[in-house]
Order: C-alpha cells, then structure tokens, then sequence
C-alpha cells in the first residue's frame, strides 16, 4: 500500500495554520471528503464537531466551505467529544462524521479525524484515496454553481442527543452516593461529561471545565492528572476522572489519588462483561504498548489478550475483524462494541463508577487488583522518522536490548504517528534494568536522530 502524505495514526495532526493545518488545504480536504462520500450522484450529509481550540473556528470554516462547495449538507454540533460525533454519524443517518481535535495535544496543534456512516474511522484504503482526490489536478474536482451548492446548518440538540445515549449505557444503576471529581480537561467534554455523570446521580466536582481556546490539555486531563488526584484527596472524594482532549480517553484515580491506568480499567470491565456472559470469545483486544502482567492477569482468569498495533483505530479493526466486543489501550481509549464504534472516556467512566456501586467497592479495590510489570516510557524529540532498521547503530542497540531482556521482558521502540517524537518502552521485572536499558536507548535516538 502506498505511503500517506496526510493522515497518520489517528487522522490528520499538525500545527493550526502551518502544513497540514492550513485553511487552504482544509478547503480542498473537504471537496475530497464530498466526493468520496459523494454516492451516485447524490449529495452526501456530513456531521462536524470540534473540540475547544480557538483555530477549531477557523479549521471548521474551511473544512464547512471546501463540503459545501461541492455541494454536501453540512451539520454542525460546535464542542463535542469525538466519540459524540460518531454516535451522531449514525443517529443522525450521516454519510460521515469529522471531528476536529487534536485530541491529547497542547493547543497550539489540531487535527482532523473522519468516520464512517457506521461510525468507524477510515481505513487506510479510504484516507489514502482522498488524499489521491486531494493532490489530483483532475477538472471533475471543479466548484459547483447554483441549486447545486450545498448548505451547512446546526444540530441543536446535539449534545442532548449524546448525553442521552451514554447515559443509557449504565441506566440500570443509579450512581447517588458516589463522590465525584472530574477533570474535563477544558476540552470537548466539559459540558456532556458532568451532564451525564450528575444525570445518574453521582455528586460531580468538576474541574478543569472553563475552556478559554487555548487552556486545553494544559497541566490537566488524563495525561497530566497531578491536580485531579490532590483534588480527589482535598475533596475526600470516592473517586477522580480525567477525560483528554477530545474526551475519547480517560484515566481514573482511587480515593487516595493513586492512578488507575487504561490496562487496570480495561481489566475490571473485561472481568465484568466475562462474568455476564457479554464478553465475546472471551477475548480482549489491546495493543503492544499494554502491561505484560495486564495480560497475565486476564489469562488466570480465562480471558485472551490479542495485541494489534497502537491506535484506538486498529483495535477496533481487530474487533471487527474478528467478532470481539470489547478492547482498548494503555492511555485510555477503551472501546465497548456493544454501545460504540471508537473510544469513548464517558461511557467508561460510566461503567467503571456502574461497576463499583454494584460491587459495592471502591476505586482502589475495583482498579487495583494486580501488579503491572515495570515499564518505562520515553519520548526523544527527532527531526525525522528514518527507519531504525536503517540507523545501524540503533538497530544494534535495540537488539542488544532485546537479547539482554529474552524471557524477562519486552522493547517496543516506534515512532508517534501524529508528532516527530519516537517512543522508547522498555518492560521487564527489574525495574533498574530496564531503566538503564531505556535510557540507554533513549540516548542514542538523540545521538543519530535530534
């Protein structure tokens, strides 16, 4: 297959208003969009959400003029989690749905990401066909004109419509008694995520949940949850939630703020569908960056682990693939096929705090019941994604790693599909070990590639 210019691991990522983020080539982005999802002739509807970056308005705009001009009806929702658009891709019997976050990542960035009618983000095939469209100096590409020229409009109902729906996910339990401190990360789900919290009847703190533009993912959500856990502690709360972003990930705390990773979450709710008899082949999916000692756990109590390559978007495929319904990532993205097609951090904050009132335990006791094997994580800055094959230095390095770690251990070093950064994991039983190892590793990614 050939190589992608645009899109990455999870959509299209970059700095707003610098290549690819740019208002031009998000206007031809959008032609390429309408007319992919342009079907016999026919118009296709198109739903837009966005997270709470200020360039969301600028990148909506080009995006909504580019669908328009080819004459696609464009619905627009203003700040949504990305799992909100899928939803509404096919509540709303959309041809497709696009989101505009970039997610986990400081504000200055933003991304573009596209799902499906079905809700499901595009495969490879289809994001490298509208690049095609994109780059194509075809003339059939051309504007329209008149009654042909399409119209964008918004969905007031929106977030109504997806609080709605996650909170059925977890109708049956009522969530009063439980004390809550939510961390909405000033981003997308700072309205939906205390709504349906609050909307079962859990007492909800929410922080982090007065988004300004530029303030999102800024020391908060799930990949800074410092606050989150002395506001669980000075709050004496039952529990703490981050959300990220584009809330399609979340990372929860215990009473006393310790972190209860996606590998932790992803147990307990494997263990609860399994013990329901809802947990299909009895298999979860997760990626190669999950804890070995996840996986160990699961296999004592009868529960398969399949890996697939890093992106929520690549579980996914592997749960379609193959008949599974539940898996998800380290991070946070934990995808339940029986209420969604992507990650969705609501829903499985939901489940979690579902699972402790009808357990009657608490965080700690539902989210910590095995050890994670050390691990450590690195990210070295570089100014190329050269093959580490084709870096003999590096190469050795890496392998000298894994011949030191046979049997006791894993090395997983990758590049991150949406930022220069290459990602250093080094997992084993000894921790001193593997730090040096990881270091080690670390260092000379700097020599060859910073």
């Amino acid at each position: 297959m050939a190589q992608r210019k645009l899109f990455g691991t999870d959509g299209i990522r970059g700095k707003a208003n610098s290549f690819p983020i740019t208002p031009e080539l998000v206007l031809r982005l959008g032609k390429a969009i309408a007319l992919h999802f342009e079907k016999k002739g026919k118009a296709p509807k198109i739903v837009i959400g966005k997270d709470t970056r200020v360039s969301g308005y600028m990148i909506e705009t080009a995006l909504t003029s580019g669908l328009v001009s080819m004459g696609a009806e464009v619905m627009l929702t203003g700040p949504m989690p990305t799992p909100a658009i899928s939803f509404l891709a096919r509540s709303l019997q959309a041809d497709a749905g696009i989101v505009i976050s970039a997610s986990h990542n400081p504000s200055e960035d933003n991304g573009i990401k596209i799902f499906d009618s079905s809700g499901l983000k595009l495969s490879d095939k289809d994001e490298l066909e509208i690049e095609r469209i994109i780059f194509s100096e075809d003339p059939g590409h051309s504007f329209h004109e008149g009654k042909a020229i399409g119209k964008a409009f918004r969905v007031e109902d929106a977030r109504s419509r997806y609080v709605e729906f996650i909170k059925s996910t977890a109708a049956a339990t009522s969530l009063k008694g439980i004390k809550v401190v939510l961390d909405c990360a000033n981003g997308a789900g700072y309205k939906a995520g205390p709504e349906a919290l609050t909307g079962l009847g859990a007492q909800v703190i929410a922080i982090n949940d007065k988004p300004d533009g530029v303030n999102i993912n800024l020391d908060c959500g799930a990949t800074h949850i410092k606050g989150l856990s002395q506001k669980v502690v000075a709050e004496k709360a039952d529990v703490g939630i981050a959300l990220d972003g584009d809330a399609d990930r979340v990372i929860i705390t215990d009473s006393s703020g310790k972190e209860i990773n996606g590998d932790k979450i992803m147990a307990c709710l494997a263990l609860d569908l399994k013990e329901k008899g809802r947990l299909a082949k009895d298999c979860v999916v997760a990626t190669v960056m999950s804890n070995a000692g996840f996986e160990a756990y699961l296999k004592e109590k009868g529960i398969l682990v399949v890996r697939a390559k890093v992106g929520d978007r690549y579980v996914i495929e592997e749960m379609k693939k193959n008949g599974f319904n539940f898996g998800g990532e380290q991070s946070g993205h934990i995808i339940y096929g029986d209420y969604s097609t992507t990650g969705d951090g609501i829903i499985t904050a939901l489940q979690f705090l579902r699972l402790m009132k009808e357990k009657g335990v608490s965080a700690s006791g539902l989210g910590n019941g095995f050890e994670l094997y050390p691990q450590v994580l690195l990210n070295v800055a570089v100014r190329e994604k050269r093959p580490f094959e084709q870096i003999p230095k590096l190469a050795n390095e890496i392998k000298s790693a894994e011949k030191a770690l046979v049997g006791n251990g894993r090395v997983l070093v990758r590049y991150s599909g949406t930022e220069n950064i290459a990602r250093v994991m080094v997992e084993g039983k000894d921790g001193a070990e593997i730090k040096k190892i990881a270091d080690s590793i670390a260092q000379k990614i700097q020599e060859e590639l910073a």
